[in-house]
Protein backbone atom coordinates (compact mmCIF):
# COMPACT_ATOMS: atom_id res chain seq x y z
CA UNK A 1 0.00 0.00 0.00
CA UNK A 2 1.51 3.25 -1.36
CA UNK A 3 1.55 6.38 1.34
CA UNK A 4 -1.24 8.83 0.30
CA UNK A 5 1.13 12.40 -0.02
CA UNK A 6 -0.22 15.93 -0.94
CA UNK A 7 -0.32 15.99 -4.88
CA UNK A 8 1.40 19.68 -4.43
CA UNK A 9 4.64 19.73 -1.74
CA UNK A 10 4.62 15.82 -0.84
CA UNK A 11 3.83 15.91 2.48
CA UNK A 12 2.48 12.89 3.93
CA UNK A 13 -1.41 13.54 4.55
CA UNK A 14 -1.73 11.44 7.68
CA UNK A 15 0.84 14.06 9.25
CA UNK A 16 -1.33 16.86 8.39
CA UNK A 17 -4.55 18.11 7.63
CA UNK A 18 -6.42 17.82 4.29
CA UNK A 19 -7.13 21.21 2.25
CA UNK A 20 -10.71 22.37 1.47
CA UNK A 21 -12.79 22.10 -2.31
CA UNK A 22 -14.14 25.94 -2.69
CA UNK A 23 -17.75 24.01 -1.37
CA UNK A 24 -16.34 23.24 1.84
CA UNK A 25 -15.97 19.50 1.41
CA UNK A 26 -11.96 18.11 2.05
CA UNK A 27 -9.65 17.77 -0.39
CA UNK A 28 -8.72 14.85 -1.67
CA UNK A 29 -5.12 15.52 -2.85
CA UNK A 30 -3.84 18.62 -1.12
CA UNK A 31 -2.77 19.41 1.93
CA UNK A 32 -4.09 22.36 3.96
CA UNK A 33 -1.01 24.24 3.54
CA UNK A 34 -1.12 24.15 -0.23
CA UNK A 35 -4.62 24.53 -0.77
CA UNK A 36 -8.18 25.63 0.63
CA UNK A 37 -11.42 27.14 -0.35
CA UNK A 38 -10.64 25.58 -3.27
CA UNK A 39 -7.57 27.40 -4.41
CA UNK A 40 -3.37 26.80 -4.18
CA UNK A 41 -2.10 29.03 -0.89
CA UNK A 42 0.43 30.60 -3.31
CA UNK A 43 -0.77 30.30 -7.07
CA UNK A 44 2.35 31.68 -8.20
CA UNK A 45 4.55 29.41 -6.92
CA UNK A 46 6.60 27.75 -9.02
CA UNK A 47 8.11 24.05 -9.46
CA UNK A 48 11.54 25.33 -8.62
CA UNK A 49 9.93 27.42 -5.96
CA UNK A 50 8.21 24.73 -4.36
CA UNK A 51 10.95 22.22 -4.70
CA UNK A 52 13.44 24.79 -2.71
CA UNK A 53 10.50 25.56 -0.39
CA UNK A 54 10.06 21.86 0.81
CA UNK A 55 13.79 21.41 0.32
CA UNK A 56 14.44 24.01 3.21
CA UNK A 57 11.88 22.29 5.27
CA UNK A 58 13.49 18.84 5.02
CA UNK A 59 16.77 20.48 6.28
CA UNK A 60 15.35 22.64 8.90
CA UNK A 61 12.69 20.20 10.44
CA UNK A 62 14.13 16.83 9.22
CA UNK A 63 17.67 16.90 9.39
CA UNK A 64 18.27 15.91 5.67
CA UNK A 65 21.11 17.08 4.28
CA UNK A 66 21.00 20.14 2.18
CA UNK A 67 22.06 17.85 -0.80
CA UNK A 68 19.91 15.11 -0.31
CA UNK A 69 16.49 17.29 0.66
CA UNK A 70 16.96 19.03 -2.55
CA UNK A 71 17.80 15.46 -4.85
CA UNK A 72 14.50 14.05 -3.72
CA UNK A 73 13.00 16.92 -3.91
CA UNK A 74 13.83 17.40 -7.38
CA UNK A 75 12.92 14.06 -7.99
CA UNK A 76 9.73 13.87 -6.29
CA UNK A 77 7.98 16.93 -6.74
CA UNK A 78 7.92 17.30 -10.57
CA UNK A 79 5.63 13.62 -10.31
CA UNK A 80 3.01 15.15 -8.29
CA UNK A 81 -0.32 16.06 -9.51
CA UNK A 82 -0.31 20.06 -9.60
CA UNK A 83 3.11 19.69 -11.06
CA UNK A 84 2.93 17.40 -13.90
CA UNK A 85 -0.14 19.69 -15.54
CA UNK A 86 2.60 22.17 -15.61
Amino acid sequence: MSEKLCQSCGAPMENTEYGTEADGSKSVDYCKSCYDNGAFANSNCTLEEMVELVAAIMVKDFGFSPEDAKKQCSEGIPTLKRWKAA
